[in-house]
């Protein structure tokens, strides 16, 4: 008979006793106070097998003072699936103590209670008291527990879907218990790992945001997405991240536009993937025929490059740095290759240029741990901002053309004396050891450099070509710089991705901030953990330069559409991170309500908006074109508004701008022109039109009738796409559709969208039981290959529209 077994941890560890009950349960319930990622990782193997032999388990832990582990709960529920159901403990006014193990038998069952939750500290090394009793000896305690577990767990729980588990992690900020020399240096851990190979693999496994991202990773593949797009802050991994997401796969491209941050992902690459053939397509290397190959952009963006493989050789292609993914070379390259899934990963989708980077990923964006997030959850260190009032440049007197400064003119007002005596004096008010500059130019990494020698602080410029003498290459400047035996690296975009600098206490923002992407990448620099680095100082320099008012919104992470005012933002102390602040100078807030007070009309904002998208694409924009390349605030401002907005009526608001053609003039007043916008204003809940506009295209011509074999030629392919094909498998009417027929997409065509559209658009529809017609006005058009590329433009339109309304839906 069994008795009544003590264990106290000390040197006889719980986990050793969870081993064999494992095993032989067929049903498991848990119930703890909190959760920790260490303790998920300590049973995973025993949790796999559980998932393997369906063995149901239950599990009741707690969500109060913010120590269970959102990364826990995320690697649970994906080891697990659907064999658990994981509940949060949910009556706030009483405590949640109880920490209880249960396993039930073929015959009889066990029952460990005493001080341990599922961690690695309370299960194996941990000073912990538990008890382990059995049904058949203690028949009366153990029915007592169980009952009040069963009324625990279903009369005062919630229970953890992807939407709680979502908003959990959003809001969860790490306990300040955990806030130990100890907890950093596991957290530090990865910076370890970048530097050394010799770690044992086993030890390069995912964690925190890792782990949310990779569940998030595999529920977009499995709803059918074949692309998408992680934002994380600086500092998280995403580059292990990739490598994580790409085990399943086995020819891997890995695409970036440095040479640096491509051999760190090889290394790393190689710690998840040591049994992969890894190689380099970049400079004099064109390697073809391995199986992760790490190309830079320069290199495969070329015709001749990409004609080395085969569009379908790659399964999995990760692009890092993902707002850069708009640039030709890389279209190129995106338009080549067919892999079964691309994911972009990048630490901000904005770009200078107001490029819509997320369109490339069909507005997918699959997870995002934003700075706010990251330093919440304890991945980055806090930052103290002191926004400084720089009158020393008048900016209105300087060049400004295509969204930005013009460098020369630039460079003049700032290599000033007065200008540098500036940043010194700032830069002098806080015990900085080790601080990076971000500047303009080289020649003003220069000039910083050679001033602060000269007030005895030691600095060097940092730059790629050619360099002065206060330059120094980059791992000499680092290797110095993590010495001390300088203070201070002067750096002009070398610095801006792909190389995080752990120790560094200060960041100089010495530049206007004209890009909302350099913005964030220049401030997560300084944000990795490092040992007994408490805070990072950030020193930026503002003047009278344009886009000056959106730094408030930078460093909150919030937008116009939250608050109106630069100002209200600045107030709002509860935007920031636990334990960041921000200080503004006065003339500052005065500078921004004095911008905002000056912004020109929404009209004037669109023209000037399509004159700088069509002075960059060197030809008049496309719709898709317009839609992608526009400042996404201008968007938002023209959205709701059908007068000012370009995309309800295309064709006039390029006329208002006398860029038409004559034939296209011509269509204003026609058929053509009613067709294209109705396309353009015909109201979508779902996609369903779609399909059925592109079904009458066939051939590059416009068909004026079509039967139901075009219907579901043309559904099946728009469904086939996982963008297009993910709001079926969230419908539970047609969740099955990858299973249907002709019958089964017909039907759908018929009931849904064709009557619909010959309902409220009759003047050009109709239908009968065989056919659907375009109405005969269209006849003089059904084969101007003009008209049909202003047809598919206006489709395409339309489902980019989609995707990003979709994205804006899911985020609230």
């Amino acid at each position: 008979m069994r008795q009544l077994r003590s264990i106290t941890g000390y040197d006889d560890y719980l986990y050793d006793h969870f081993k064999e009950s494992f095993k032989k349960a067929k049903k498991i319930d848990i119930i703890v106070s909190f959760l920790m990622e260490s303790g998920v990782k300590l049973l995973e193997k025993q949790f796999l097998e559980i998932r393997h032999q369906q063995i149901p388990i239950r599990i009741l832990t707690g969500n109060y003072l913010n120590i269970t582990q959102p990364s826990a709960l995320y690697r649970l529920k994906e080891i697990l699936g659907d064999v658990a159901d994981i509940r949060f403990f949910n009556e706030p006014r009483r405590s949640f103590h109880a920490k209880a193990y249960f396993f039930y038998y073929d015959e009889g069952a066990d029952m460990y209670i005493g001080s341990s939750n599922l961690s690695k500290s309370a299960l194996t090394e941990g000073v912990e008291w538990n008890f382990k009793l059995d049904q058949d000896t203690h028949p009366q305690e153990f029915a007592e527990y169980a009952r009040v577990f069963e009324d625990l767990f279903y009369n005062y729980s919630i229970v953890v879907t992807d939407a709680e588990l979502d908003f959990y992690s959003k809001n969860w900020k790490k306990n300040k218990i955990y806030q130990t020399p100890t907890f950093l240096q596991q957290k530090l851990t990865e910076d370890i790992e970048e530097e050394k190979e010799t770690y044992v693999v086993d030890l390069y496994q995912p964690r925190g945001a890792q782990i949310e991202a990779l569940y998030h990773l595999k529920k977009t593949r499995d709803e059918g997405f074949d692309k998408g797009v992680v934002v994380a802050a600086t500092g998280i991994g995403k580059t292990y991240l990739a490598a994580f997401d790409s085990r399943d796969y086995q020819r891997i491209l890995f695409i970036a536009h440095r040479e640096e941050i491509l051999r760190q992902a090889y290394r790393s690459f190689g710690n998840v993937r040591p049994l992969s053939e890894r190689g380099f397509f970049m400079g004099g290397m064109k390697e073809t025929h391995k199986d992760i190959i790490f190309a830079s952009v320069q290199s495969l963006g070329k015709e001749e490059s990409l004609h080395l493989f085969d569009p379908h050789y790659f399964d999995y292609i990760v692009i890092d740095e993902f707002h850069h993914a708009v640039a030709s070379n890389y279209q190129r390259i995106l338009h080549y290759f067919k892999p079964r899934f691309l994911l972009g990963i990048t630490a901000t989708p904005d770009r200078l240029d107001s490029k819509d980077v997320l369109a490339i990923c069909d507005y997918n964006v699959v997870y995002e741990a934003p700075l706010k997030k990251a330093i919440n959850h304890g991945w980055l260190v806090p930052f103290r901002y002191y926004a400084i009032y720089d009158e020393t440049i008048n900016y209105d007197q300087l060049t400004y053309r295509n969204g930005r400064y013009q460098t020369e003119e630039l460079e003049d007002a700032l290599n000033i004396h007065q200008r540098a005596e500036l940043v010194f004096n700032h830069y002098k008010k806080y015990r900085s050891v080790r601080a990076l500059g971000f500047c303009v130019s080289k020649r003003h990494a220069d000039f910083m450099s050679e001033y602060f020698n000269e007030q005895g602080i030691l600095a060097c410029a940092v730059y790629s070509g050619d360099g002065g003498a206060q330059t120094l290459p980059r791992e000499e400047a680092l290797t110095k710089l993590s010495k001390g035996e300088i203070q201070v690296i002067f750096s002009v975009d070398m610095f801006n991705e792909g190389l995080d600098i752990a120790a560094l206490d200060m960041v100089l923002m010495l530049r206007p901030t004209e890009s909302p992407t350099i913005f964030m990448q220049q401030l997560g620099r300084g944000l990795r953990l490092s040992k007994d680095k408490q805070y990072l100082n950030v020193l930026d320099f503002i003047g009278n330069y344009k886009k000056a008012n959106l730094i408030p919104y930078l460093i909150t992470g919030t937008t116009k559409k939250e608050f109106k005012r630069a100002s209200e933002v600045i107030r709002e102390e509860t935007l920031l991170p636990e334990g960041c602040f921000i200080d503004f100078d006065f003339q500052l807030i005065d500078l921004f309500e004095k911008m905002e007070k000056s912004t020109q009309k929404i009209e004037g904002l669109v023209v000037e908006e399509y004159e700088r998208v069509k002075d960059e694409l060197g030809h008049r924009p496309s719709r898709v074109e317009f839609f992608t390349l526009m400042n996404e605030g201008i968007y938002h401002l023209v959205k709701s508004k059908a007068k000012l907005n370009p995309f309800k009526n295309y064709l006039a608001f390029l006329q208002r701008q006398h860029d038409l053609s004559p034939e296209e003039e011509a269509w204003l007043s026609t058929s053509a022109g009613a067709f294209l916008t109705m396309i353009e204003k015909t109201s979508l809940s779902k996609t369903y039109k779609l399909p059925t506009f592109l079904a009458f295209i066939k051939n590059g011509s416009l068909q004026l009738h079509i039967d139901d074999d075009d219907l579901y030629r043309a559904f099946l392919d728009f469904y086939s796409k996982g963008s297009n094909g993910v709001d079926l498998v969230r419908d539970k009417g047609t969740a099955n559709f990858k299973e249907w027929g002709k019958k089964e997409y017909v039907k759908l065509a018929r009931k849904n969208p064709v009557h619909f559209l010959c309902q409220s658009e009759s003047h050009f529809f109709s239908k009968d039981d065989q056919q659907v017609y375009l109405h005969s006005d269209l006849k003089p058009y059904q084969d101007n290959p003009l008209f049909i590329d202003h047809v598919k433009d206006a489709i395409d339109l339309r489902t980019q529209e989609f995707y990003k309304t979709r994205l804006e839906k899911l985020k609230g």
